[in-house]
C-alpha cells in the first residue's frame, strides 16, 4: 500500500462505550409513552424520568422535545388526553391520561413480535466495503481499530451491569449489550482472518471461491499419473 493511504489510517483513540439512541427510526417509543400512561395520568418530565429510570443508562436520555412531539400526535390520535392544571407558583402544566383506545393500540403492539425491517446494516462493513478497495494493509488496520473500540465497550459495560446488578431490567438490556458486542467483536476477527479474500474481491469486484483445502494437500490426493511401463 502506498505512503499516502496509510496515513489516512493512522492510530485514533478507541471510542468511549457507545450509548444506544433512544429513539431511532423503527423505534416505537410512543409504545413506551402509552405503557408509563398505563400507571396513571403524568407530565412531560415526570414521563422522562420514570422513563430513564426504569431503562437506565445504557439506553440514553429521553429527548424531551421529541417526547412532547409524541405526546401531540398520540392526542392527535385520539389515544391520549391532554388537561391543563393550573398552579400557584409555577406555570401551567399539561397532564395527560390514556384513552381506552391508547390502551387497545398498546394490547395490540404487545401481540406482536418483533421484527427486523429491511437487511441488517452496520457501519463498520461500510468501512469494510471502502478498506477492501485499498487493501490488506487498510483492512487489518480498520480491524484493529474496531477490535480496541469493542474491547473498550466490554469493560465498561462490565462496570455497568456491576452497578445495576439490583435493577432486573436495566441489567437485562446492559446483558444484551454485552452479548451483541461479543457478536460485533467476532465479525471483527473473522473480517481479520479474510483481509486478503476481501481485498482481492474488493479490487476484481467478484467473488473469491474459498479454498477448503490446502495446496499440498490436494497435491497428495491426486491420482498418480501412470507410465507407459504401468500400462
Amino acid at each position: 500500500m502506498t505512503d499516502h493511504k496509510l496515513g489516512q489510517y493512522k492510530r485514533q483513540p478507541p471510542h468511549q462505550a457507545r450509548t444506544s439512541r433512544v429513539y431511532g427510526r423503527d423505534m416505537p417509543i410512543q409504545h413506551a409513552v402509552l405503557g408509563l400512561l398505563a400507571r396513571g395520568p403524568s407530565y412531560g418530565y415526570e414521563l422522562k424520568a420514570s422513563f430513564e429510570r426504569a431503562i437506565g443508562p445504557q439506553w440514553g436520555e429521553l429527548n424531551i422535545g421529541h417526547l412532547y412531539q409524541i405526546l401531540d400526535r398520540l392526542v392527535r390520535e385520539g389515544q391520549v388526553t391532554r388537561t391543563v392544571v393550573s398552579q400557584r407558583v409555577r406555570p401551567d402544566k399539561n397532564v395527560y391520561s390514556m384513552t381506552q383506545t391508547g390502551r387497545e393500540a398498546l394490547a395490540s403492539w404487545l401481540e406482536q413480535p418483533f421484527v427486523r425491517q429491511g437487511g441488517y446494516r452496520d457501519d463498520f462493513f461500510l468501512k469494510l466495503f471502502v478498506a477492501a478497495e485499498l487493501g490488506p494493509e487498510a483492512l487489518y488496520r480498520v480491524a484493529t481499530i474496531q477490535r480496541e473500540s469493542y474491547l473498550v465497550e466490554l469493560a465498561s459495560l462490565g462496570r455497568l451491569r456491576l452497578a445495576h446488578r439490583d435493577e432486573p431490567l436495566v441489567s437485562l438490556l446492559i446483558e444484551a449489550a454485552l452479548l451483541h458486542t461479543e457478536a460485533n467483536l467476532r465479525i471483527v476477527e473473522l473480517a481479520d482472518d479474510r483481509a486478503e479474500r476481501l481485498a482481492l474481491a474488493g479490487r476484481d469486484g467478484r467473488p473469491v471461491p474459498v479454498q477448503t483445502t490446502a495446496p499440498d494437500q490436494e497435491a497428495d490426493d491426486a491420482p498418480e499419473a501412470r507410465t507407459p511401463e504401468a500400462r
